[in-house]
Order: structure tokens, then C-alpha cells, then sequence
């Protein structure tokens, strides 16, 4: 499976946006795109199919940006990947239908039904929170020079 960078930036600019969470102001685009080096005009396009999914929401004006419109436990992995893909995979092509049609039933089912199955039961199972806590585990003070 091939996760898109539509899908990995929207990952990581949800996660910027949960560490964000509790306070009261917005989180710009521009800040969004600085931080993570990513193209302002492609943030737009990720945040305009996460807003019409209903995850976040924004506010317009020199205050404004975009907040998660639920909190950071109630969104999962599953909801801003469906958000910004149509399906977690493509379809797979026919391998034998035309020769053999009870084989490729059974790679249907087998294989690749499961798959699908197992891979949303697995992204609903990951919230923007574990993420976050996770993403929080590997914040380091490297850089910073500390003098007594």
C-alpha cells in the first residue's frame, strides 16, 4: 500500500493542529506550511477536503486559520485519510476472472477483502491524540545551549 503525500502532510499538519488543541487561537496555513516545509497553495487543497469532512474548522480574519472542529480523541487515522483519499487502496485489478473465476473470487476474499478490512480496523483504531503523543515523544531540546 502507497500512502500519498496529500495524505502524509494532512497527518502531520493534524497533528501540529492537535498540539494546538487547547488554545484559544488559530493556526495558519503559513505557519502550518513554514513548519513543515510545505507548499502553502497544497496546504490549501488538504485543508479545503479536511474541512468539507468536517474536521476542521476555520475562521476568517487577521485571527484567523483553522482549529480541529472535535477533539484531538475523536479523530482518527481513518477519518483524515479518508478525507483526502477516496479508498485506502485501489481496486486490484482482475487477475484470472476471465479464465477462472473461482480463483479470483478466492484471491478477492482471502487476500484482498481482508486486507481492506484489516486496514481500516486499524486506522480507526489510531487517534490524532495517540499520534500527537506519540509525535511528543520524540521532542528533543537539541539545539538549545543551556548555561548555569
Amino acid at each position: 500500500m502507497k500512502i500519498s503525500a496529500k495524505v502524509r502532510y494532512g497527518i502531520a499538519a493534524m497533528i501540529s493542529l492537535a498540539r494546538n488543541y487547547t488554545a484559544a487561537e488559530c493556526t495558519t496555513l503559513m505557519s502550518l506550511s513554514e513548519k513543515h516545509n510545505i507548499s502553502k497553495i497544497y496546504l490549501e487543497q488538504i485543508f479545503s477536503s479536511l474541512k468539507r469532512a468536517g474536521l476542521v474548522i476555520s475562521t476568517k480574519g487577521s485571527q484567523g486559520g483553522y482549529k480541529l472542529s472535535k477533539t484531538p480523541e475523536k479523530i482518527t487515522a481513518r477519518d483524515i485519510f479518508l478525507a483526502l483519499e477516496t479508498s485506502f487502496a485501489e481496486k486490484a485489478s482482475d487477475t484470472v476472472s476471465q479464465s477462472d473465476s473461482s480463483i479470483e473470487s478466492a484471491i478477492n476474499k482471502l487476500i484482498f477483502d481482508r486486507l481492506d478490512e484489516t486496514i481500516d480496523k486499524f486506522l480507526s483504531s489510531v487517534t490524532l491524540d495517540d499520534l500527537l503523543a506519540e509525535a511528543d515523544k520524540y521532542l528533543t531540546t537539541e539545539g538549545y545551549m543551556y548555561y548555569l
